[in-house]
Order: structure tokens, then sequence, then C-alpha cells
């Protein structure tokens, strides 16, 4: 009997096991098949998420993040940028506004950028952004006071490192948006942990992130 219940139970592990490792190839698949893909096409609004702050100046990752947007907001005049990003543990300045500082500081001019100053996560980057282009589309779209992203979908750029595009997108997919994507480089001392981090993260998304 006991041997019975041990091997039931050695076969409900290894069932689970299977599953983890199957999930996880799957997951790490999708990751990376973003990784290299480039969406070079207009939009009207383009979304550079937060990564963190050395003081006043933009982490390395949010850096990477920060060039590629700028390379994209001078190919593209008439996009307008969402800087998304609030007040992190110990700093002094949001995230926004550091970026918007940054773009400012090389040329984009401030009535192109939009500042998202409360999201402390990559959802709440999603959502808070959704939230401030609603009211924008709406307010130009008087005579349809009934617009909604929903039945009306505003295409997103969205510039993030590489190992972070695929979860992002789908976030923004889910929250009504046309999404796109422009990956930025990961710095290379922490790419290995990001990407398996990022695992967890992507599950974690799809669980709870409704």
């Amino acid at each position: 009997m006991r041997r019975k219940i041990a091997r039931v139970i050695t076969g409900i592990i290894v069932l689970i096991l299977g599953a983890l490792i199957i999930s996880f190839i799957f997951i790490q698949f999708k990751i990376h098949s973003e990784k290299n893909v480039s969406e070079d096409i207009e939009v009207k609004y383009l979304l550079i998420l937060g990564a963190g702050l050395r003081g006043d100046e933009p982490s390395l990752s949010l850096w990477y993040r920060l060039n590629e947007g700028l390379e994209y907001l001078k190919q593209y005049p008439n996009t307008k940028v969402v800087v998304s990003g609030g007040l992190g543990p110990g700093e002094q300045y949001t995230e926004a506004e550091v970026m918007k500082q940054f773009l400012v500081d090389r040329g984009i001019t401030e009535d192109r950028i939009i500042k998202e100053e409360r999201a402390t996560n990559t959802k709440e980057n999603i959502q808070y952004t959704r939230e401030i282009l609603l009211q924008l589309e709406q307010q130009r779209n008087t005579v349809n006071s009934t617009f909604d992203i929903g039945t009306n979908p505003i295409q997103l750029m969205i510039i993030t490192n590489d190992y972070h595009l695929y979860r992002s997108k789908k976030l923004a997919e889910r929250f009504g948006f046309e999404a796109y994507g422009i990956p930025a480089k990961t710095p290379a001392v922490v790419a290995f942990k990001y990407f398996i981090r990022e695992y967890f993260a992507v599950v974690k998304s799809f669980v709870f992130d409704r």
C-alpha cells in the first residue's frame, strides 16, 4: 500500500516537474522571439517604460531604453511619447521626470512628451498610460463622446529592454492597445538573471494582472 502511494506521489511530482519544464521552455521561446524583432512603423504614441535611476540619472537599462526612444522620435517627428515611471525606493525624482529631461536635453520638445508618474510596475505602466491616452483621445474626439479604446484601439509602440518586451506587449494588448515593440539592450552583467526571472514574472502576470 505504501509503495503504491509512493509511486502515485512520485508520478505526480514527475508530472508537475515536466509541466514546469515545458512551460519554462515555451515562455522562454516567446520571450526570446521578441528580443530581436524591432517593429519600425509610425504610430501616434510611443511608450518608454521606466527602469530605475542612479540619483538623478537613468540607470544603464533605462539609458538603453531612452536611446532607442530618442532614435524613434527623431525618425517620426509627429509621434508623441509617454515616459512612464513613478518614484522608486530612495529616489528623489520620478523616473518619468528624469526620462523627460533626458529627451529634452537631446532636442525633443516638451510638447511631445507626456509624463506618467504613478506607476511602480509594468502593469501600472500600461494601465495608467491607458488612462492618460484615453482621456486625450476623448478630448480630441469630442463629436464622439463615447470614444472607447476597446472599439477604437490606440496604436502604441513600446520600448523596453529585450527580456521585458514580450510581457509588456501582452499586457498592452490586454488593456486594449494595438501594441508594437522595439527592444533595447539589456546590460550584459544582468542579462542571464533577468531572462530567467522574467519567466516567473510572465507566469505571475498571466495569473494576476487582469
